[in-house]
């Protein structure tokens, strides 16, 4: 690692161990419906109305209702349907997944580009998780799409730190070596501080351990299958990983090379867009 990329890093792990590090909220939207979902006797209309005042929330519900993935026999146009037909529980996870898009904004150009390149990542890899969750275990895929979705929540902070330190934010390579090796620990504490579930809590700075093998199948091999699948055919050294010899893949028991699941996960990557 280079010079200033040492010094970065030094400089966030100090602070993140001081609580010195301004780390994003989750948003206001998020909150209301955690807090509606919380209550077991919620009705289809009440989360309506909580999910329908963010309309451009409401609208990538009812898209992903009717994405070919849940394969709807009926066009659904309506978020109250929608629901109906996800569930209360489904809907709020993935409402609460995909308002996270309102957190990846920056002041300058570069950053939010580097952002929005994030949250596409994100999106497609949780639309990956969803589909191996749902054909390939007994798993919860709305649960498994909100770990695809927050998997990288961690590079937010270092992006937003970079913003104010104009050398690190001219320096991609010093940026991408900081953004690699610190955004698991802070996808951590994010998750952590926001309550997430422990199952997905811990998976940020878990699901790039390749070697990692838990008793049985979880949330954290989903998404780390899903990721490696969305890197291959790039230059990036994920795509390079022999993907056959993973624990997560046997866990899974899918030939990662068949032509039905590439043509499967390949649909599902567009899913949550």
């Amino acid at each position: 690692m280079n010079k200033l990329a040492e010094k970065v890093q030094q400089a966030l792990v100090t602070a993140i161990d001081n609580d010195d590090l301004v780390l994003p909220t989750l948003p206001e939207v998020a909150l209301k419906i955690r807090e509606a979902a919380e209550d077991p006797d919620i009705s289809i209309s009440h989360l309506s109305k909580v999910i329908g005042r963010d309309t451009a929330l409401s609208a990538r519900l009812i898209k992903v209702v009717n994405s070919p993935l849940m394969r709807a026999t009926q066009e659904v146009t309506d978020l109250h349907t929608a629901i109906t037909r996800l569930g209360t529980n489904y809907s709020s996870n993935l409402a609460i997944g995909l308002v996270m898009e309102q957190i990846f904004h920056a002041r300058s150009e570069a950053v939010e580009q580097k952002m929005r390149d994030v949250w596409r990542r994100s999106l497609e890899v949780a639309g990956v998780s969803y589909a191996l969750c749902r054909s390939h275990s007994q798993l919860k895929p709305d649960q498994a799409a909100l770990g695809g979705l927050v998997h990288q929540i961690g590079v937010l902070p270092i992006l937003t730190y970079a913003e104010d330190h104009y050398e690190l934010l001219s320096d991609p390579v010093s940026l991408n070596h900081v953004i690699e090796s610190i955004h698991p620990i802070l996808g951590d504490k994010l998750l952590g501080g926001w309550d997430f579930p422990e199952m997905l809590a811990k998976l940020p700075g878990q699901y790039l351990d390749l070697e990692r093998d838990s008793p049985k199948l979880d949330y954290i091999d989903l998404v780390q299958v899903a990721v490696l699948y969305c890197h291959r055919g790039t230059d990036h050294p994920l795509a390079s990983v022999p993907v056959s010899t993973l624990p997560a893949i046997k866990k899974l028991r899918v030939d990662p090379y068949s032509d039905a699941l590439r043509a499967e996960l390949d649909e599902a990557r567009s899913m949550f867009y």
